[in-house]
């Protein structure tokens, strides 16, 4: 009998789940992409459901389920900060509640699937080794130091250990209120980007900038001789105010995280929606300044104390791209390895696999593409088709079927060389933030007008963000300073002086690229695609952004369909049909 486990992250920011076979990974989704609302938190049923489906069983056969917390952890930690501290009542209280809801997971399951039996083991897995797990159990090391650094979880920011084999445990933790990616969220909130997860806007303006108030900052967050990280707590409110969080059933919302120290010390706080100015743009410079500072010394002090060639990361810190591809250059580890979902989402696929290793079953095949999520036959995608031909031949749309797949990517590039906007829907969804080849939208990286092309036809984003870089992986060394796999779009790499002005459409302003690297056996179709134009252009790289406009990336072909039809993309691929305007 299989030993099945599905694991979950649960009433949190970016609730997912995944499976886990006889030790190995076979599906995993975020609930956002079913429910329509980024980064939603609650409980993923959906998910589950996707996930349950995809390998044909019911919660009957799952073995047990993990969940990516443990009220057990840091007890003690817990105890001693309450005491000393005191933190208002009301904090503690919402704290508990939200740990317990976590864990009733059996109840929950029998509301979102009502008359089927489960029996499975509830397997609490703390917070950060859920984490760890993400990132060590899926790459290809044999050892490594496995680091996860985040927000908060469990009443830690942070975990370190040692992955050799099956085995993985944390040897080191930094516990609450101390934190990395509070630091990083509260000055997110500081220049008025208020949204969960719009710490990658920072990260874009941060080149626009000069990091003038480095030293300002660093009052805010510090270092010891070792790396170990810590905030001046009178400019956060987190460890003692009850803020309002929204953790269930919508999109996550946080209340401010910074005092009224913190204005105080740097002038006031940008208004949402105002105009961007010179000292927003050095205050983002001086953010990302002062997280890489902080983050490589940590690194270097866990290395001497570790020396080993092998690192591999994750928490929610693990998505800022643009340190991650510093870290072979800042510090003397040499191999990286980047969690396809550094943030509480990867908690899923973590959990699963201790829970596994646990339990005696072998290690998962490394994690060397993105693409665990649900896919659509022929005859699914023609149904979405037929279901809409009406809206579609209003707008006057070419309907192809059956494309060959060499006609398909001939015909995509003949309209990405006219400067046309591509939507890519294709094979399983990708598991993680990124779009990776299978639900985006493609357009010509060498043209200089394409990223206002994009926004004025689709995206509607700050002009400020750049966009991707997609190159046959083959090619990298050609291409960027740095030669490694990035198949999760994870690490910005510099571009290589004399080729930036080739591909103006994915070089930022600083000259990188948050470039996601390709292979022929990990994804066949959009390689084909990318040797393609390569062949047509003498450039291997195409524009890759995720196929939705102001959403969740699309995962079904209804939902392609309705993005396709409201916006002015050009061509939808999808499957093997083609729509195409004009």
């Amino acid at each position: 009998m299989a030993h099945i486990v599905l694991g979950l992250n649960a009433f949190h920011a970016d609730s997912a789940a995944a499976l886990v076979i006889d030790g190995q990974l076979v599906a995993a989704a975020e609930e956002e992409r079913f429910r329509r609302i980024k980064h939603w938190a609650g409980f993923p049923s959906l998910a589950i459901n996707y996930c349950l489906a995809h390998a044909g069983i019911t919660l009957a056969d799952v073995s047990a389920i993990a969940v990516n917390t443990d009220p057990k952890t840091a007890r003690g930690q817990r105890l001693l900060y309450a005491i000393k501290k005191r933190p208002s009542i009301r904090l503690i209280v919402e704290k508990i509640k939200t740990r317990h809801a976590r864990l009733g997971v059996v109840e929950h399951l029998k509301q979102a699937f009502p008359g089927q039996v489960c029996s499975a083991k509830i397997v609490p897995i703390e917070h950060h080794l859920a984490h760890l797990a993400s990132a060590f159990y899926c790459s290809p090391f044999e050892k490594a130091l496995a680091v996860s650094v985040d927000g908060m979880g469990d009443f830690a920011s942070g975990a370190f250990g040692i992955g050799q084999g099956t085995k993985l445990s944390i040897d080191e933790h930094v516990y609450f209120p101390h934190s990395l990616g509070i630091f990083y969220q509260a000055m997110t909130q500081f220049l008025g980007f208020m949204n969960y997860g719009d710490e990658y806007k920072v990260m874009g303006l941060a080149p626009y900038g000069a990091p003038i108030y480095f030293e300002s900052l660093m009052k805010i967050l510090g270092t010891d001789s070792s790396g170990r990280y810590s905030l001046d707590l009178q400019y956060f409110r987190h460890h003692t105010d009850s803020l309002n969080y929204q953790w269930e059933n919508g999109e996550p919302k946080f209340d401010v995280l910074y005092s009224s120290a913190l204005p105080a010390l740097l002038g006031p706080a940008r208004e949402t929606g105002s105009e961007l100015t010179q000292a927003h743009r050095d205050m983002a410079a001086s953010i990302q300044a002062v997280y890489e500072h902080v983050f490589f010394r940590l690194l270097n002090g866990l290395h001497q104390k570790y020396p080993m060639p092998a690192l591999t990361l994750a928490g929610g810190c693990a998505q800022n791209s643009v340190a991650n591809g510093k870290i072979t250059r800042k510090t003397p580890f040499t191999d990286v390895y980047v969690a396809a979902s550094g943030a509480d989402a990867g908690g899923a696929v973590g959990a699963a696999l201790m829970a596994a290793v646990q339990a005696g079953q072998p290690r998962t095949a490394p994690m060397l593409h993105g693409y665990w999520g649900n896919s659509f036959n022929r005859a699914e995608c023609e149904a979405a088709v037929d279901a809409r031909i009406a809206d579609i031949e209003a707008q006057g749309i070419q309907v192809l079927r059956a494309v060959d797949p060499q006609a398909m990517c001939d015909t995509v590039v003949d309209r990405i060389c006219l400067g046309h906007v591509i939507g890519w829907f294709q094979g399983r969804m990708e598991w993680g933030p990124r779009a990776l080849g299978n639900r985006s939208i493609i357009a010509d990286p060498r043209r200089s007008d394409i990223k206002d092309i994009l926004n004025l036809k689709i995206k509607r984003r700050e002009s400020f963000r750049p966009f991707a870089p997609s190159i046959l992986r083959e090619h990298t060394s050609e291409w960027f300073e740095l030669d490694a796999d990035v198949p999760f779009m994870a690490q910005v790499f510099p571009i290589i002086a004399d080729k930036r002005a080739l591909i103006p459409a994915v070089a930022h302003v600083d000259g990188s690229g948050r470039l996601q690297t390709v292979r022929a056996q990990d994804n066949p179709l959009y390689h084909q695609l990318i040797s393609t134009f390569h062949k047509s252009t003498g450039v291997p790289i195409l524009l890759n952004t995720s196929f939705n406009e102001n959403e969740p990336i699309v995962c079904s072909p209804d939902q392609a369909l309705d993005c396709f039809l409201r916006t002015k993309m050009d061509v939808l691929a999808l499957g093997d049909c083609l729509l195409q305007r004009g």
